[in-house]
């Protein structure tokens, strides 16, 4: 059975990797703290804590310049009575230009206990996007023009999504597809309304505990899509005495990232992020600021108790 498990565990692990070789990227609404907002990346992640848990963020990026992305973003998931089964909702609002869209999913999760604090749980993620676009809110806007005059209101489409996530006590992997329904999105470079691809999206984070007092953990989030450049956040944080976080993290030809975190109470966390740019348009902008706060609910007995990192 040891053999079958270690086994099983390669070969998740050999095409997990497989897939990120072969995919590359176009970025949807992104977090610099991912890491505690995971289910918004995959859905396989409900109920995975062992306890009912939300979280509420928010971002700036890009300060100073206008029209630049802002994203609100509310989950919540809890494990079932059952608790191979998990149950979440996600709520996400992107502005972008003259763009505002609206992300309303329902996560569902069931997982598979693989030996002593070891589990894989599958994941689906259905709900719906509404977009509306004013174009008149654009940089370029031409009263004229007859494309920039025909606004979006209320438009609805549908998402089905997937992922996979394998973790253990101390360390997790996971591969997901947010959406395989292809459907409008604005592209704020071109100005313009596109057909958008399938995303992918792979993450993995380990903690060693150091001493008593101090954990480590590195975290990365790969997002690709084809057609465009592969993508990667790698993060490096440290909690002292499981109250504090700091920590810092890279992004790929865009920014790097200060990192720190308080835990309130055995309940709250609240965690901050600060972006620098590090690409041409460091010239033009301040950064980014992203804040998160999340809450936990009394911790149900479980086989799988995950470290307050992930």
């Amino acid at each position: 059975m040891k053999l079958y498990i270690k086994s099983l565990e390669t070969y998740f692990i050999l095409i997990c990797s497989f897939i990120t070789v072969c995919a590359t990227a176009q970025q949807e609404p992104q977090y610099t703290q991912y890491m505690y907002n995971t289910m918004s990346v995959n859905p396989a992640y409900a109920g995975s804590t062992g306890a009912t848990e939300a979280a509420l963020l928010y971002r700036s990026q890009w300060v100073g310049i206008s029209g630049a992305p802002q994203t609100q973003s509310f989950s919540i998931h809890s494990p079932l009575r059952n608790e191979n089964l998990g149950l979440g909702l996600s709520v996400v609002n992107d502005k972008i230009g003259p763009s505002d869209e609206l992300y309303f999913d329902g996560n569902f999760a069931y997982s598979i206990p693989l030996g002593y604090e070891k589990r894989l749980a599958f994941g689906l993620k259905a709900g719906a996007r509404m977009l509306n676009i004013d174009w008149s809110k654009g940089r370029y806007y031409d009263s004229d023009d007859v494309l920039l005059n025909q606004n979006i209101n209320n438009q609805i489409k549908l998402a089905v999504g997937a992922g996979i996530y394998y973790y253990t006590d101390k360390w997790y992997v996971g591969l997901s597809v947010p959406s395989f329904m292809r459907s409008n999105y604005y592209d704020d470079v071109q100005e313009s309304i596109d057909y958008d691809r399938l995303h992918y999206y792979l993450m993995g984070g380990y903690v060693f505990d150091l001493n008593p007092n101090l954990k480590f953990k590195p975290a990365f989030l790969v997002k690709a899509v084809s057609g465009a450049p592969i993508t990667a956040d790698v993060s490096a944080n440290f909690m002292i005495q499981e109250k504090f976080v700091i920590g810092g993290s890279y992004r790929t030809d865009d920014s790097v990232s200060i990192l720190a975190g308080f835990q309130i109470s055995p309940s709250f966390y609240l965690g901050y992020a600060f972006d620098y740019t590090v690409s041409q348009l460091n010239k033009y902008n301040d950064g980014s600021h992203e804040i998160i706060l999340r809450y936990q609910f009394v911790q149900k007995q479980s086989k799988i108790k995950s470290p307050r990192f992930f």
